[in-house]
């Protein structure tokens, strides 16, 4: 029984290039009780496999994380068997606006501990107790509303290329690290103002909504399927379009844009510029901004330091790595003093 990936990325990216065939970027998540997150992981995989889903997906007692590209003559399929499964039928599917057929490039379903790494202890409040979902109609009407305090529950390279205009954009690396200090900030408005929430699919609004009103916020509304459903509405309502910039999306594409303005800059030169790429020094990896000149200009690297060891063999680079780690933690987002115009 195959529950691993058989093929490397750059395997699978040949592949799909060579079949030519559509596929699409859907994300979902779900609350809901899961007993046996092993088995139930391992059936989504085996399943999953068969169907060509490559992807992302976390699992855990709270529910499901999930964010996927499946040919797309194979959604139909997918899409019956998200609805054998009890609480999965008819789950709201996030559809990516701009489709790349290599967004993933493996299938990886994992166990966490939760779907969202929010810090949290959700035996400290009914996490049932949301807000108030809206859809982009009636959010354009509220983030219009003086007494609106618009917060964006995203990281600060998310909202960095993106944001709705007026919101509050926390300069936090992790969602976690936002809670306390959104709090703190908006302290003095819990009962005066409507605290409305977006973020990229609307996953994390569903927790921190209802840690708000457990905080004592009166009213409390988040963003229907957020960012990715607001474009969609957008486009098929014919409603004007408040949000500036591209969504981040966490996949091989890292943003879909949503209106033509470009609102920031390219870490290294200070252009215009809202193309992230990571560094291509492997043993930094770092997650920037960078425009095509600096691109050419710095052979895709972050730094000096870095495109001289990039110009090294690969065993040579390989060597250089060796007893490191690779672990995430090194990997940081946007934050190094070689960004000059890293604001």
């Amino acid at each position: 029984m195959q529950l691993y990936n058989t093929l490397s990325a750059k395997e699978r990216a040949a592949l799909i290039e060579a079949a030519g065939k559509e596929r699409l970027t859907i994300s979902f998540y779900k609350y809901a009780h899961i007993g046996n997150t092993s088995i139930f992981r391992n059936h989504l995989f085996i399943r999953w496999n068969e169907l060509d889903v490559l992807g992302r997906i976390y699992v855990a007692k709270e529910g499901i994380n999930a964010q996927l590209s499946v040919p797309a003559e194979n959604f139909d399929g997918f899409k019956q068997h998200l609805d054998s499964i009890s609480f999965l039928e008819n789950v709201r599917l996030n559809i990516a606006i701009e489709h790349d057929n290599k967004s993933f490039l493996k299938l990886k379903v994992k166990v966490r501990h939760k779907i969202v790494a929010d810090g949290l202890n959700d035996a400290t409040f009914d996490v049932t107790d949301k807000g108030i979902h809206v859809g982009a109609e009636q959010f354009n009407e509220l983030i219009e509303d003086p007494d609106t305090v618009l917060v964006d529950m995203r990281n600060h390279y998310e909202s960095e290329i993106g944001h709705f205009k007026n919101a509050i954009t926390p300069d936090v690396d992790t969602f976690r690290d936002s809670l306390d200090i959104i709090e703190e900030d908006l302290s003095e408005h819990k009962k005066d103002k409507k605290l409305v929430m977006y973020c990229t699919g609307g996953i994390r609004c569903e927790k921190a909504s209802a840690y708000y009103k457990h905080k004592g916020f009166k009213q409390v509304y988040q963003l229907e399927g957020g960012i990715i459903e607001y474009a969609r509405q957008v486009e098929e309502q014919a409603l004007e379009n408040k949000f500036l910039g591209k969504n981040f999306v966490f996949d091989h594409r890292r943003g879909e844009r949503i209106s033509d303005v470009v609102i920031s800059h390219c870490h290294q030169c200070g252009k215009p510029c809202d193309t992230h790429v990571n560094c291509a020094n492997e043993a930094c990896h770092l997650l920037f901004l960078q425009c095509a000149a600096c691109a050419a200009e710095m052979d895709n690297c972050c730094s000096d330091d870095c495109k001289t060891v990039h110009a090294l063999p690969y065993e040579e680079q390989k060597a250089l790595r060796k007893g490191k780690g690779a672990s995430n933690k090194i990997f940081k987002k946007g934050r190094s003093p070689v960004l000059k115009f890293k604001k």
